[in-house]
């Protein structure tokens, strides 16, 4: 008997072979009485995946863009973070990884596969990678699209009810535009904010420092009072607390400032309160998602948890 093949082991199963691929792959997204169906069939028929045929599977001369929202900085520190995660697995597959930033019309050329970060409803970007039968990954959910995001509500939720449980009445949200990520974050926000019957306030911005920094001092400025801050990334937090501190306002004495991201070596005297994402865990997701829709598999979405790293910007209102 020959040896078996994937296609063998989905028609035996009943599935697709996308499926076989993501129990062999060890995904978390396949039912657990699908993965033990296949796991016992492969056992069956002494299946075991060829592991040249695996690294095969990801082959040679593919380029993916990464491929950020007009007016995004190119070289905020979330960015090169997750940068640097996708080259760090795309180069020893011998994938190129390209930058695009703004505009892709111009482009004569595209990518093989393009992952998106900071999409909008109505994003141009994504319009025109489907008019010309790109496959694209997101960095944020989609129904149409393969997408990977940090859980932005929950963690939102988290950030906000860190404020609440100490204490604060009187909150202030940071937003960043009406990216997907800023209206979650949003909403996590809110949620948290309900449960305590807090009063709250938000305030429109971008994710940069100067953004937090200008956003917060002119608010203050012009009369808004508040005791909690979240805001919807560590940069934004970091430029709030400068503000908040060229103010005259001790922080977290008289105002507690909460972040989102988890960046390493921020610019503040203390460490930050703030909800950390999984940047590496994402990059391996999108990239493993990439693979799937190069190959012609449907798409699919995955959350990636967050998780809160108290730091010493948060107190009890004064």
């Amino acid at each position: 008997m020959s040896r078996p093949t994937i296609h063998d082991i989905a028609r035996l199963a009943g599935v697709s072979t996308g499926t076989v691929s993501r129990v062999i792959n060890g995904h978390s997204t396949v039912a657990l009485r699908t993965r033990q169906q296949v796991e016992q069939i492969m056992r069956s028929v002494n299946y075991a995946p060829d592991p040249a045929a695996r690294q095969l599977s990801w082959r040679t001369g593919h380029t993916v863009g990464l491929s950020t929202m007009a007016g995004d900085p190119l070289l905020s520190p979330y960015q090169v973070l997750f940068r640097r995660s996708l080259e760090a697995r795309t180069s020893p597959a011998g994938v190129q990884l390209i930058d695009l930033h703004g505009d892709l019309g111009p482009l004569g050329r595209l990518p093989s596969a393009v992952v998106l970060m900071h999409i909008k409803d109505d994003d141009a970007r994504l319009t025109l990678l489907e008019e010309r039968g790109v496959p694209v990954v997101l960095i944020g959910h989609h129904q149409q699209h393969s997408w990977v995001a940090p859980d932005d509500r929950a963690g939102a939720e988290l950030a906000t009810r860190q404020l609440t449980e100490a204490g604060h009445r009187q909150l202030m949200f940071l937003g960043a535009g009406e990216s997907q990520v800023a209206r979650d974050r949003e909403d996590g926000f809110r949620t948290a904010a309900r449960e305590v019957d807090a009063a709250v306030a938000t305030l429109p911005g971008g994710f940069t420092a100067l953004d937090g920094y200008r956003t917060l001092r002119r608010a203050w400025e012009q009369g808004l009072r508040f005791t909690g801050c979240f805001a919807a990334s560590d940069e934004q937090a970091v430029g709030a607390v400068a503000a908040l501190q060229d103010l005259g306002l001790d922080v977290p004495g008289q105002v507690s400032v909460v972040g989102f991201d988890g960046l390493p070596e921020l610019p503040l005297p203390v460490p930050l309160t703030t909800v950390s994402q999984d940047i590496d865990r994402i990059a391996e997701v999108a990239l493993r998602l990439v693979q799937e829709a190069l190959s012609g598999e449907p798409p699919r979405g995955e959350f990636v948890p967050v998780r809160l790293l108290p730091g010493h910007t948060v107190a009890r209102p004064p």
